[in-house]
């Protein structure tokens, strides 16, 4: 076949496609003719791997666009594989320890004054490490910061900020002061428009969220002077620099961009802890484990350990502002290829708050959209398949996903779009 008519050839002529040619990745055709078995991808590493772990490229890694547990940086994971058998001449592996033992509490100790590096925690604030996912933090927020009478605002955008709703329910006098359900859930509304409740304890957000694709680009202020705003942050956790100071409480789940499941970060400014209501249970009382060190009971260890290796890794890129470029630019590139593809690829979401974290599309040909998705994992790009509850494609393009797995999927969206014209 003459060179003129190659895959790659033709889509870098196609005139819907002029932002190809701004790519520093063109696929080879090995990338974009089917294969009888998953293709050995590698992934470059965001920053060199310790000098104690060989980094081996050929591993048979794909390009993992889950969700959640999402994909991990490639270093972390060689460095806890090179550490679990024996961990620092301990005798035991980071799993088998106690977590009262010194081992661990050095471990636990260094997530945390990471953490606080990472996002300039301020000393007067709590960070903890706990269980039960952003879902148990739906009822400990107002459990904590509510009496049962107490109000509270909820911004709903989104199916999680909705189920953080609901939940409160049963523990405060939650005030739905705009959802976006009408909508689909595709934009977030000027903050100045909303009629907030004068005596509302909190104003609860979701950050960003994962299901829908909307991110909050800036932040509404609670107009109650003695209220304060409250993020549920699972899915932009770590991706871009935050005010901390700005919030009350901001939690998040660390499977998508700081660790395995298993753990759930809580920052809480300090004075808010001690109020539980009665009826709290142990295990959702701020203060208990604030008093406790994260070690009123036996911790999630190893994946403290691993978001510890992440936290210390994001430090090693130059914290968050240089990761937030690199989540722009990985963003943009598959934006820009939705956008560019004539209505073939449709993003629903407003420009102005789309996510840099999940980007959710649908197929202009919407029966195309399955075999779009077992072609993509045939090409060793996985978990593309949309939440169950809307359907589509979903990339959910964390701080680990590589610029080069982004610029594979764009390269395979406009091949797919090629044959399928």
């Amino acid at each position: 076949m003459a060179a003129a008519s190659t895959p790659q050839s033709f889509l870098l002529q196609h005139p819907l496609y002029p932002s190809l040619k701004t790519l520093s990745y063109i696929p080879s055709k090995q990338h974009l003719r089917p294969r009888p078995r998953l293709s050995t991808v590698s992934c470059t590493a965001v920053h060199p791997a310790p000098a104690s772990v060989s980094v081996t490229k050929d591993q048979g890694r794909i390009f993992n666009f889950a969700a959640g547990p999402a994909t991990l940086p490639e270093s972390v994971i060689l460095k806890a594989q090179s550490e679990l058998y024996n961990y620092h001449g301990s005798g035991m592996s980071i799993m088998e320890m106690s977590h009262r033992g010194k081992e661990f509490d050095a471990v636990i100790k260094n997530a945390e004054s990471d953490l606080r590096r990472l996002l300039a925690v301020p000393d007067d604030y709590a960070v903890l490490f706990l269980q039960g996912g952003a879902t148990t933090q739906f009822a400990a927020v107002p459990l904590n910061l509510c009496a049962p009478d107490d109000a509270a605002d909820y911004i709903v955008t989104g199916s999680w900020g909705d189920k953080a709703f609901k939940e409160a329910q049963k523990f405060c006098k939650p005030n739905l002061i705009w959802s976006g359900k009408s909508d689909k859930y595709t934009k977030i509304p000027p903050f100045e428009g909303l009629e907030q409740n004068p005596n509302a304890k909190y104003l609860h957000i979701c950050a960003n969220e994962t299901i829908h694709g909307v991110e909050f680009k800036n932040y509404p202020t609670p107009s109650n002077k003695d209220a304060i705003l409250v993020a549920d942050m699972s899915s932009n956790f770590c991706s871009k620099p935050v005010d901390v100071s700005k919030f009350g409480v901001i939690y998040a789940g660390a499977q998508k961009n700081v660790g395995p499941s298993g753990v759930t970060i809580v920052i809480v400014r300090k004075d808010l802890i001690g109020n539980a209501q009665p009826i709290t249970p142990v295990m959702l009382d701020y203060k208990i484990h604030a008093d406790s060190a994260s070690l009123y009971n036996t911790p999630p260890c190893f994946t403290i350990y691993i978001c510890g290796l992440v936290f210390a890794d994001l430090l090693e890129q130059g914290g968050l502002v240089e990761v937030e470029k690199k989540n722009a630019k990985k963003a943009g590139i598959l934006y820009d290829a939705i956008d560019g593809s004539d209505g073939f690829y449709v993003c629903p979401v407003e420009k102005s708050v789309r996510s840099l974290m999940n980007v959710p599309f649908t197929l202009e040909k919407t029966d195309l959209e399955k075999k779009f998705i077992e072609e993509a994992a045939k090409e060793g790009m996985i978990q593309l398949k949309g939440h169950r509850s809307v359907g589509g494609v979903r990339a959910s393009i964390y701080n680990a996903m590589p610029l080069a797995g982004v610029e594979k999927l764009v390269a395979f969206m406009m091949d797919f779009q090629a044959r399928h014209l």
